[in-house]
């Protein structure tokens, strides 16, 4: 934790280099991942901050649309398509995912009942083969999945019908730091 903090003193210097981000945010892009510490948003694109809207979870689930029972990641979109008017969003799955591994694989969750629980809004469970350590199919099939969960949210639903939003599932491998993009006129997920 140390370091950690050290850094952050030295951070909060810059006072010059961030007065403008007191004015606003604009960002173009919702950038939708994992919690994993491996995966860094700002670091894969480049961003710089302002430039990306983030939302993480689990796994990089996006539960299912429901008015009844509104959840931070639904409000964290609504948002994110409303009030910033964002024109892109890419869900970012990641190679070497201990959640999509545990749904590959059919592990036993009941240690962890809210993982379990959260784990459950990824269904159907992902393809892929339970030995394969990266569950490259699985993530991506998984990626896929949480893209078209996301086309049920009607503000996304809209803007999408309207030419004024456009998705994108990605796919991060964390040990080599590729990152592969799903093409769906060959569906197929290749290098950017």
């Amino acid at each position: 934790m140390q370091p950690l903090i050290d850094y952050a003193r030295t951070f909060g210097r810059r006072h010059e280099e961030f007065a403008r981000l007191a004015e606003g945010q604009s960002p173009q892009v919702l950038f939708i991942t994992c919690s994993d510490s491996r995966v860094v948003p700002a670091l894969i694109t480049g961003a710089r901050p302002g430039e990306l809207f983030e939302l993480r979870t689990a796994g990089n689930i996006v539960p299912p649309h429901t008015s009844e029972h509104p959840t931070s990641e639904a409000a964290t979109i609504e948002y994110a398509v409303e009030v910033l008017g964002v024109r892109d969003i890419v869900v970012c799955g990641h190679s070497h995912c201990g959640a999509v591994g545990a749904l590959v694989r059919g592990d036993d969750l009941t240690a962890v009942p809210a993982v379990r629980d959260w784990l459950a809004h990824a269904a159907p469970r992902p393809a892929g083969a339970a030995e394969d350590p990266e569950v490259a199919e699985g993530v991506q099939c998984h990626a896929l999945t949480q893209l078209l969960r996301l086309r049920s949210y009607p503000c996304v639903e809209r803007r999408t019908a309207q030419g004024t939003l456009a998705l994108h599932a990605w796919y991060y491998e964390v040990h080599t730091g590729a990152v592969r993009a799903h093409r769906p006129d060959t569906d197929t997920f290749e290098a950017l």
